[in-house]
Formats: C-alpha cells, structure tokens, sequence
C-alpha cells in the first residue's frame, strides 16, 4: 500500500506549476526590459567612438600641419579611412564647427606659419541627429 501511493504522488500539483509558470514570466518581462534599450545603447556608444576618432584626427591634422583641414574630406586617407556614418541617423551628416583664427583678433604666435592659419577650418564635429541620449544629454552636445 506505501507503494501505491508513492507511485500516485509523482509528479507536479498545479500551484507548483503556477508558481514556476509566474516566477519565469517575471524573469522574461526583466530581459526584455533590458533588451529593449540594448541597440540605443549600441548607437549611442557607436556615435561618441565615431565623434572621438573624428576629434582625434582633426587635432593629428593640426598637429601635423600647423592648420586645421578645410572639410572633414580633407582627413581621408591619411588621417581617418572614411568619414563614418552617423549611426544615429544613417547618414555621413555631421555639423562642422568652424573656426577662423582671423576673426578671432588674436595674434599669431611666431612659432606658427602665418600662412597656415590664414584660413578657417574645423575644430570640431557634432551629430545633427535630433532628440537625446538615454542620459537626457542632446546628440549635437556629445
């Protein structure tokens, strides 16, 4: 007789099931919280990489040339491979911060050619994609 009823007991009741059922549903609903966010986090971390490389071969160029280049065109293929894509919009739209030493009314150091910065270039590159990162920050203050 103790060994019908062992036999009988096999198995999972239905709370079991329930409550296994409930406890794997909120693991899932965690997950997809998280994966919801994980390609923005992507574009956003592949956006500042691609704006560092930029700002970094803007100074090489200036360090190597007393001047900052006239477009960003002006680095390839020495200084960068390709302009990168913006991976916000899709698209090789960067806005071109200008500058014109000339404008400024500083003084050219004699250190420095003054042919070389008699022309404006750019001093930087800013993301023109509209809206902001998922830390409230705006994609052109990046």
């Amino acid at each position: 007789m103790i060994r019908n009823r062992r036999t009988a007991q096999r198995g999972f009741t239905l709370i079991e099931l329930i409550v296994v059922v409930t406890i794997v549903g909120i693991l899932a609903s965690l997950a997809v919280v998280n994966v919801r966010y994980a390609q923005r986090k992507a574009r956003e971390a592949a956006l500042k990489d691609n704006l560092h490389t930029m700002r970094s071969a803007i100074d090489n160029f200036y360090a190597d040339k007393q001047k900052y280049p006239s477009s960003l065109e002006e680095l390839v293929p020495n200084y960068i491979r390709a302009i990168p894509k913006d991976p916000i919009t899709n698209q090789q739209d960067w806005e071109q911060v200008m500058d014109n030493p000339l404008e400024t009314g500083e003084e050219i150091s004699a250190e420095t050619d003054p042919e070389a910065m008699s022309e404006p270039g750019v001093v930087d590159v800013k993301s023109v994609a509209a809206g902001v990162t998922l830390d409230n920050v705006p994609y052109n203050q990046l």
